[in-house]
């Protein structure tokens, strides 16, 4: 048996998305039995790479519980949504870096948990450039 995976799907992957718009996607566990899954938890979220203290927020967040009655499928593809906000922007700086991402995590009654992640672009903002 492989190893229990999450695979995440943007529709027009590979695009920049504007402030406004709305980003919508799926994912897919690989290798994971039904009955198998606690919880899932999706985000869409925003993060800080570089110098200084690390930020990170969430933008949307939907947690799906099979203890509290709601329907997990872990053999098809889930569909996610949400409409993105004004800022901040991604940002590829030299001193920081503005990155955004859809995150799945996936708790398993093994006591495990699966982590994907996808990132994407908010906004067309330049990269700094080094002199």
């Amino acid at each position: 048996m492989n190893n229990p995976s999450v695979t995440i799907r943007l529709d027009d992957n590979g695009r920049v998305y504007r402030p406004g718009e709305t980003l919508l996607g799926e994912y897919q566990l690989q290798s994971v039995m039904p009955g198998d899954v606690k919880a899932i938890e999706v985000s869409v979220l925003w993060y800080s790479e570089g110098k200084g203290d690390e930020d990170m927020a969430v933008h949307e967040f939907r947690r799906l519980s099979a203890e509290d009655g709601d329907w997990i499928d872990p053999t098809r593809p889930a569909r996610f949504d949400t409409i993105l906000p004004n800022s901040p922007l991604s940002y590829d700086g030299v001193i920081v870096k503005i990155r955004w991402c859809v995150r799945v995590r996936v708790f398993l009654h093994r006591g495990k948990d699966l982590v994907g992640q996808k990132a994407f672009q908010l906004g067309d903002v330049s990269a700094a450039k080094v002199s």
